[in-house]
């Protein structure tokens, strides 16, 4: 690896390139339409040098990093441009628009879809952090699709930056169970936030009283709304399904509050609390 181009330099591309940094020798190129991104990239030296999306004929590898919108049109562009020995990959939050846009290109063997699960509630090249992927998961969808060598890069790659690799057969598959584990949790927080502003106007009770579950509930609400938005159209089937069931379970224990029914309350709490053993056990693996 020699050359690397990175393209959307927010917290994830921005992360991603400070840890190439550590472990790699390849020169990482820039690109980014938003002039001061990527000139406060450079000052940061988060990368090596600016570039145009000419860029990606010279390199070894293109990492695209930006809203999941723009991400099939531009891919099909990087693999018009690219060379038959580039390895292309996406880090979006979702995988179905992009894998069904490349299905049928030419190079649909040097692109592999994936999605390395970590992050923060900040954005832009400011928010770039070393070890953010540190003893995470990264998601590779339609390992079949591309070639063995590209499967095999990526994984390398990532192992590098001390990610696991878990491998999943369908885009779809993908976007179903992230609407579950991230994308519903952003709303979430975004909601509670949004309905804590609505009904206690006194702002500075809120900073008063505000503990330390009510911050980390409301941390994700935080995130950048240019990011999410697509995301949230662009996974709308799933997650409008992951909502229909929060919702229910919203007005179940509105219902049973309402009755005062302090073994119902309970009972729903002490079975939500296996919860711990599920993610300890994920961590564990």
């Amino acid at each position: 690896m020699n050359k690397i181009a990175v393209i959307g330099l927010g917290l994830i591309g921005g992360s991603l390139a400070l840890e190439l940094k550590k472990v790699t020798w390849a020169t990482i190129y820039g690109v980014d339409n938003n002039p001061a991104h990527l000139q406060k990239a450079l000052d940061l030296g988060i990368i090596y040098e600016k570039a145009s999306i000419e860029i990606v004929k010279e390199v070894d590898i293109v990492i695209i990093a930006v809203p999941v919108n723009f991400i099939p049109k531009l891919t099909l562009e990087i693999l018009d441009l690219i060379n038959d020995n580039t390895l292309v990959f996406d880090v979006g939050s979702t995988k179905n628009e992009v894998c069904k846009a490349v299905k049928y290109h030419s190079k649909r063997k040097n692109f592999v879809a994936l999605h390395p699960i970590s992050g923060t509630e900040f954005s832009g090249p400011e928010s770039a952090i070393y070890d953010l992927f540190t003893n995470k998961v990264n998601i590779i969808c339609e390992q079949k699709l591309s070639s063995k060598e590209m499967i095999n890069r990526v994984a390398t790659l990532f192992e590098k930056i001390k990610m696991r690799n878990v491998f999943m057969d369908s885009a779809e598959q993908h976007d179903k169970h992230i609407a579950y584990v991230s994308h519903l949790s952003h709303i979430s927080s975004f909601m509670l936030g949004k309905t804590v502003l609505e009904i206690e106007k006194d702002e500075e009770s809120i900073f008063d009283m505000a503990g330390s579950g009510f911050e980390s509930t409301v941390r994700l609400a935080k995130s950048n709304p240019e990011t999410w938005t697509p995301i949230f159209l662009q996974n709308k089937e799933n997650i409008l399904k992951s909502l229909n069931e929060y919702i229910k379970n919203l007005n179940q224990f509105k219902e049973i509050l309402t009755k005062e029914s302090a073994e119902d309350v309970h009972e729903i709490m002490q079975n939500t609390n296996r919860i711990k053993s599920v993610l300890a056990g994920i961590k564990n693996q």
